[in-house]
């Protein structure tokens, strides 16, 4: 039988990630000028950043 990869092994379970502010970042997508962009949203203070990782 073969082996499961080490990316299979590893649970696929979501991250929290949390905003200074104490609430929860989600990523968003938005249509805008006729490209798809992201961005992290708090959900809290709704301050937007590029990334997840921005907000520390």
């Amino acid at each position: 039988m073969a082996q499961a990869s080490k990316n299979a092994r590893i649970g696929s379970g979501t991250h929290k990630h949390l905003c200074p502010c104490g609430g929860e970042v989600k990523m968003k997508s938005v249509f805008a000028e006729g490209k798809m962009k992201h961005h992290a949203e708090c959900e809290k203070c709704s301050r937007v950043e590029r990334k997840p990782s921005d907000f520390r």
